[in-house]
């Protein structure tokens, strides 16, 4: 056996044997790619070596006592005891030569007191050099790249985020000039995760050679050291555009049961945000309505589900009745929309609901005042919502005042068109400026519980020629209405649509076919004041 591993030792010593095994490790957000260097195999050999002088052992220990038992009956008692004991501690050997096997693999760049098992080696073979060079080095045992994640964060700078992890200034500079050339670091979001590689020089140099990050699912930027210095490279990724269909029947509210059926969040709010033009969520949903999504699903060469696209076509049925729409765009050149099957626009002046999976804490009209502790008119109504739920412009429109407003806290006005305005109040934050153009759905600031509050939620007003009014009573004015030929090639098209979506089966799951399982949890918080 020892001969065995003499003539695999003795091939040609020129093989990168680093590549022995991979193995990956993430410590406090560093992930290091370490290589086993040829010491490092040879000690998992090492312990394979044992395990078999192990096993001889026992093959011994079993010969000797059946050999003593038959020349020494008279000390069959004792010898039996002794050999039961040599046995036990033979497997208790492999055990361990076994584990320790597993061990080296695992931490072999971390193996301390390798002269004690140089040693071992020694006592094995004549030739210790076979098994451990004499000028063994820790440092061969090192990682020989070591990779960092990191996330951008507000305000980080590009710049700021390679430094701190250890790149040089000059190197950053080089890199960041080569990513210019396909992807600009400016578009940087927040949350934005940057893979960086370093190439270890010595004992604590580390050399950046290469940064990657993805902008998108269908995008991949990178750049990498050449001898010149850096180059950017950029895999744009292609999808099959599949249609699915998701549905299910509501039993507390439309949020929870879309994600029970499989929805994501962000394909559940496209959902939320195309019927609050038209439906009241807090008090016209009831257990026992139903939903059905149509969308795209876009997926990769192996059939996996890389995100979701638009959707197709959307129903919601309440209380026996079923609004349903279809996106269309108009053969004439009219803008891409949602229609009702009369062909009417479901877009709106304004939203009825300007935040997704609120819950309608405080309507409008008189009520006692929950701090002041009389009677005031309440001239908007309160959605109960987590603290930093995004809060949506209800219209397109022009920001007139973003600040503080006494007891509404930090406050939104916005301006629209044909004499209508909304309000935002008690926010967290405020993400637009005084002046600013927002259009419809634009994310203008967070709940929050600042001003006159007992808690986070939104109030939200609706001002008609400057008079507050109840947001969800008063009549947005409509989008277009499809009338003549466009009416009959849109009649043609839900046609087309509704035998689509029949002939498509219900996925159980957002990213599998038919049949597959899925499911979902989701909690709501907030309160009602001002």
């Amino acid at each position: 056996m020892i001969s065995k591993y003499r003539n695999w030792r003795n091939r040609d010593e020129t093989q990168d044997w680093q590549g022995g095994f991979g193995i990956a490790e993430a410590r406090n957000g560093v992930f290091s790619k370490l290589s086993i260097s040829k010491q490092a195999t040879r000690l998992a050999l090492l312990a394979l070596l044992l395990g078999s002088a192990a096993w001889a052992l026992t093959s011994h220990n079993q010969h000797s006592h059946n050999s003593g038992a038959a020349n020494h009956n008279s000390q069959r008692s004792e010898s039996a005891q002794q050999q039961i004991r040599a046995a036990d501690s033979a497997r208790a050997l492999e055990r361990a030569v076994e584990s320790a096997m597993q061990e080296a693999r695992r931490i072999a760049p971390q193996i301390e007191g390798l002269a004690a098992a140089n040693i071992m080696a020694s006592s094995i073979m004549p030739s210790s050099d076979l098994w451990w060079p004499s000028n063994f080095n820790f440092s061969d045992l090192r990682p020989v790249q070591v990779l960092k994640k990191i996330a951008v964060g507000p305000g980080d700078t590009l710049m700021q985020l390679l430094t701190d992890a250890g790149a040089q200034p000059d190197e950053s500079q080089r890199a960041i000039e080569a990513l210019g050339r396909k992807f600009n670091p400016r578009r940087l979001q927040v949350g934005q995760e940057i893979t960086l590689t370093f190439e270890r020089l010595g004992s604590e140099s580390l050399r950046l050679s290469e940064m990657a990050l993805t902008p998108s699912v269908e995008r991949e930027v990178s750049v990498v050291r050449d001898e010149g210095g850096f180059i950017a490279n950029e895999i744009i990724r292609s999808f099959d555009i599949v249609p699915g269909r998701i549905g299910g029947e509501i039993s507390d509210s439309l949020y929870n049961a879309g994600l029970e059926a499989g929805l994501t969040p962000s394909l559940l709010s496209e959902f939320i945000k195309l019927f609050s033009f038209d439906v009241d969520f807090q008090r016209e949903v009831q257990p026992g309505d139903s939903f059905m999504v149509y969308f795209e699903r876009h997926l990769d060469d192996q059939g996996r589900l890389a995100k979701t696209g638009r959707i197709i076509s959307a129903a919601l049925t309440l209380s026996g009745r079923e609004l349903r729409y279809y996106n269309y765009r108009p053969s004439d050149g009219g803008e891409e929309d949602y229609f009702n099957t009369q062909g009417q626009s479901v877009k709106k002046a304004l939203l009825r609901t300007p935040i997704d999976g609120a819950r309608l804490t405080s309507g409008f009209g008189r009520r006692k005042h929950p701090i002041l502790g009389y009677s005031l008119m309440h001239k908007g109504v309160d959605f109960g919502a987590a603290t930093g739920t995004p809060i949506q412009a209800a219209g397109e429109g022009t920001v007139e005042l973003a600040g503080w407003n006494g007891a509404y806290g930090n406050y939104v006005r916005i301006r629209h068109g044909n004499g209508y305005a909304t309000a935002y109040a008690h926010m967290s934050r405020i993400g637009v400026k005084n002046g600013q153009r927002v259009r419809q759905g634009q994310i203008i600031g967070a709940v929050g519980t600042t001003g006159r509050s007992t808690g986070p939620h939104l109030h939200y007003e609706v001002m008609v020629q400057g008079q507050q009014v109840n947001p969800m009573n008063v009549r947005f004015p409509s989008g277009r209405k499809l009338e003549g030929k466009e009416l009959a090639k849109f009649r043609q098209h839900i046609e087309l649509m509704d035998t689509e979506i029949r002939k498509t089966p219900e996925l159980l799951a957002l990213g599998g076919g038919a049949g597959s399982s899925a499911g979902g949890s989701t909690g709501s918080s907030g309160a009602s004041n001002n």
